[in-house]
């Protein structure tokens, strides 16, 4: 058996403080107590609705630290991306987004509908709601070889704004 899904992902931060008020008040993140005893500057997080153990570890390395270089400057990782469940809660996290200067684009990718967000130490993230294999048509699947605008409330109309995403699935099965 292979590989089948990311468990968690660990950033590194210039202030653990800050970007765990960020992860919890913009994206509903909840802090786990699961920092060892002793050890400081750290914390461990929770995604809403999840039953994994945590979903996203920070650790601070200083106010001094320089901003990513990554897909610039030097090889790295571009972005995470987490799905919601309903273009009703991708849409409202559109508005947390905007509301904490923290959007920075969205994208239609024919099966997957996508916010960009930037965390405090200018981290990219982004946030998909993948259309149901149920409701996959031949334009959805089409457009998956291009990235066009989204236009969020034309999609809760075709779709439902409280239809269930994908839920990781984004091809007909």
């Amino acid at each position: 058996m292979g590989i089948h899904r990311l468990n968690h992902a660990v950033l590194f931060v210039r202030d653990v403080e800050r970007s765990v008020a960020f992860y919890r008040d913009v994206l509903g993140f909840q802090p786990v107590p699961m920092t060892p005893d002793g050890f400081t500057g750290a914390a461990f997080l929770q995604a809403p609705g999840s039953t994994n153990d945590h979903d996203l570890g920070l650790f601070e390395i200083g106010a001094a630290a320089g901003p990513s270089e990554a897909g610039r400057r030097t090889v790295g990782l571009y972005h995470l991306a987490w799905e919601v469940d309903t273009l009703d809660e991708l849409a409202v996290t559109a508005e947390r987004l905007t509301s904490a200067g923290a959007l920075v684009g969205s994208s239609d990718h024919g099966t997957t509908k996508s916010l960009y967000g930037r965390d405090p130490d200018g981290l990219e993230f982004e946030i998909v709601w993948l259309v149901p294999a149920d409701r996959l048509d031949a334009a959805a699947l089409a457009a998956r070889t291009r990235i066009g605008r989204l236009d969020l409330a034309r999609e809760r109309q075709r779709y439902g704004g409280q239809t269930r995403g994908g839920v990781g699935v984004s091809v007909p099965a």
